[in-house]
């Protein structure tokens, strides 16, 4: 069965924002501990570490702006899945006395914006 090539463009534009993302974290001193993290009830896009902290972090990417700011895609439903993911993370990695930050990264075209401590 063959994909549409608007669904391939968005599963490379995806693709491509979490690279980006990850970039980012290594080049501000975090260490990448998962890409793509999956259990039954969801995906996480990027874990990343430095030091204590654990950060749990949704990359949304788009090309443009003109259905809105990418960040807005991550509201309260989002963001309960992702708490209850991370707490399936720690659990199921056996991961304790971590501090735990949840962060949106949108990247539009190839700008990137990271806002820490997002929810």
């Amino acid at each position: 069965m063959r994909r549409a090539s608007g669904s391939h463009d968005h599963l490379e534009r995806g693709r491509q924002g979490e690279d980006l993302a990850a970039a980012w974290y290594r080049e501000h001193g975090y260490r990448i501990v998962a890409r793509n993290w999956r259990c039954p009830s969801g995906e996480i896009d990027l874990i990343v570490r430095r030091r204590r902290t654990l950060v749990v972090s949704e990359v949304k990417a788009r090309r443009t702006e003109a259905y809105g700011p990418a960040t807005a895609a991550v509201g309260p439903t989002k963001q309960l899945r992702l708490r209850r993911l991370a707490a399936e993370y720690l659990r199921s990695t056996g991961t304790h006395g971590v501090d735990v930050r949840f962060d949106v990264v949108a990247v539009t075209g190839t700008t990137i914006h990271v806002v820490e401590h997002a929810f």
